[in-house]
């Protein structure tokens, strides 16, 4: 609970609600206004969110109006310059960057899953030749639910990290089918003795 407060006083009855003042690691504080509506009654109105934080992260840090963009503290181009998507996604899901065995490790882990159930391809049947291929990945990345039932629990973190690994590991996968479905070819499957990027642009072309 903060020890520092701000107080909304209503002009039209004088009642007072006292708000919480979140400080994060950076940015402006922010004021808690959970309570709002059950000790006052009322929302707030913000279209756009222009002054609202919708959630914590310990993720994300980002400030449009001055450029900025950071994962777990690492500024966005020291990534994209030093680092592999493997490597900065990995950062995401478990606070810091790999150690080389580490990351040999969690390369073959995603490795393993970037195969897609046939019967998941034949979805592509289903779609016209020239769908939107976001479209066609809204709909194979929901329908992948119907065939993994082992990790649906998403209060259980091992579940969560499953379900992570998998849409790491399978989006290349079917977002390469989708390009391959646009233009009338044959689907192309994964290369596990490529690296990410290689074995996504060997699906691609």
């Amino acid at each position: 609970m903060s020890d520092r407060k701000a107080t909304l006083t209503f002009s039209d009855t004088g009642k007072s609600i006292d708000l919480n003042i979140l400080s994060g690691t950076e940015g402006p504080d922010t004021v808690d206004i959970s309570s709002l509506y059950s000790q006052g009654k009322v929302f707030t109105y913000d279209p756009g969110f222009v002054s609202t934080a919708s959630c914590y992260s310990s993720i994300t840090y980002i400030d449009g109006n001055e450029g900025v963009l950071r994962y777990r503290g690492y500024p966005i181009e020291q990534l994209a310059e030093k680092s592999t998507f493997i490597e900065v996604a990995y950062l995401l899901l478990y606070g810091e960057l790999p150690s080389a065995t580490q990351l040999t490790d969690f390369n073959n882990v995603i490795t393993h899953h970037t195969m897609i159930n046939e019967s998941l391809l034949r979805f592509f049947q289903g779609f016209h030749n020239n769908a939107h291929p976001m479209a066609m990945m809204v709909g194979v990345v929901g329908s992948l639910s119907a065939f993994y039932h082992d990790s649906m629990d998403i209060s259980d973190p091992r579940h969560r990290e499953i379900s992570a690994h998998r849409l790491i590991a399978k989006i290349p996968t079917i977002a390469a089918a989708c390009y391959k479905h646009n233009v009338g070819e044959p689907v192309m499957y994964p290369r596990n003795n490529l690296s990410y990027t290689g074995n996504f642009l060997q699906m691609m072309f």
